[in-house]
């Protein structure tokens, strides 16, 4: 429950990454995309939520806590990425997208891997031998991180964040139609108020 009330705060990202968008870039959302981006928030959330556990009441607990602080360090980072790609190249904001990501995703694979190695050896030789099965989940990664990282060149992030919570439509539908699980009332919520923020941002655009 704990860690369902910590992944529901992270949700918070969304809201935080307009806030430090405004702060570190400068950039300003409309009162219809900030409205917007506050019921996809509030959508997640509750989607992410434990049935039998109210958001409000674990605001104060240490999970809540530690899922904000969450959300804020992945809303800033996207806010950097977003900055490394205007300094690198404004006007090629595809180059931009790509140099930001090899960069990341060499730094990220530095400091995992140099943690495994040093910590989890066996992990690393196990990931090695299985390469064949990974390649195409971290092929498919990588392209959906250049679809991210290229996106949020173009966009202000907070625009990019909020209409990439249609990932949550999608599975759910997935989950509807081909796993044949049922959606609980709270979860109809949460979709409507996802799709009115994804609609909302998309709309003004």
């Amino acid at each position: 429950r704990n860690f369902a009330i910590g992944v529901a705060y992270s949700k918070t990202e969304v809201i935080q990454v307009a806030i430090f968008g405004f702060v570190i870039l400068g950039e300003v959302v409309g009162v219809v995309v900030g409205a917007s981006i506050a019921l996809a928030a509030a959508g997640v959330m509750l989607l992410a939520a434990p049935g039998d556990t109210g958001l409000i009441k674990g605001l104060t607990s240490k999970a809540a806590l530690l899922g904000i602080t969450s959300g804020g360090v992945f809303a800033i980072s996207a806010i950097g990425y977003r900055a490394a790609a205007l300094a690198l190249a404004p006007d090629a904001p595809i180059i931009a997208a790509a140099c930001t990501l090899v960069f990341a995703q060499f730094t990220q694979t530095l400091m995992l891997g140099g943690y495994l190695l040093a910590r989890e050896p066996k992990i690393v030789a196990a990931v090695a031998r299985a390469w064949r099965v990974s390649l195409l989940a971290g092929f498919m990664g990588a392209l959906g991180s250049g679809c991210w990282f290229t996106a949020m060149a173009l966009e202000p992030v907070a625009h990019v964040r909020t209409l990439g919570l249609v990932e949550l439509l999608f599975s759910y539908a997935v989950s509807r139609r081909i796993f044949r699980e049922a959606v609980s009332t709270k979860e109809l919520i949460g979709i409507a108020l996802v799709t009115a923020g994804v609609f909302g941002v998309t709309l003004t655009r």
